[in-house]
């Protein structure tokens, strides 16, 4: 599992610098409720993740996906558009970006697909949907509550997401 996690941010590193510097809202983002929702390609999110120290949200989806279009509603609710902006919030079209599709994929390639992760990179692998066990990265697309939830347990402190030696 650690060897993956390795390969995982080691992978980040390498698709960072292969991004422009420049901020990039990802396409469908409008759909996924931009600019309300602050989203980022992989490259400018981790960069900025990095430089924030926020936690990060990475959706999975495909444009053919029904339940990816069901889910997308959720980010209209008031209350996961003020949560949002304590993360980083990184939309990724499965179909288009196999390498990040593939890279955070802890327990498949599904979609919709949810993946917490700390500003370092590593998948929050405590922070998961309830709704199904063989696919514990779905979240419930129904209903914002579910959502919130994770993203409350997730949300940033100032010890937990600040490096040791910015810590005093």
């Amino acid at each position: 599992m650690r060897r993956v996690l390795s390969f995982a941010v080691s992978l980040i590193g390498l698709v960072a610098v292969a991004y422009s510097a420049a901020a990039r809202s990802p396409e469908y983002a409008s759909d996924w409720n931009a600019p309300a929702i602050n989203w980022r390609d992989i490259g400018s999110g981790i960069r900025e993740a990095t430089k924030s120290h926020k936690p990060v949200i990475m959706v999975f989806h495909a444009p053919w996906c029904t339940s990816c279009a069901r889910y997308r509603k959720v980010f209209r609710d008031p209350a996961i558009i003020e949560a949002s902006k304590s993360f980083v919030m990184i939309l990724i079209d499965a179909d288009k970006d196999k390498v990040a599709n593939g890279a955070f994929a802890p327990d498949g390639t599904y979609v919709p697909r949810t993946i917490f992760l700390d500003w370092e990179g590593n998948i929050r692998s405590e922070i998961r949907g309830s709704s199904d066990p063989k696919y514990p990265h779905t979240i419930d697309i129904e209903s914002p509550g579910e959502l919130l939830s994770l993203m409350k347990r997730a949300a940033p402190s100032a010890s937990k997401y600040k490096p040791k030696h910015a810590q005093q």
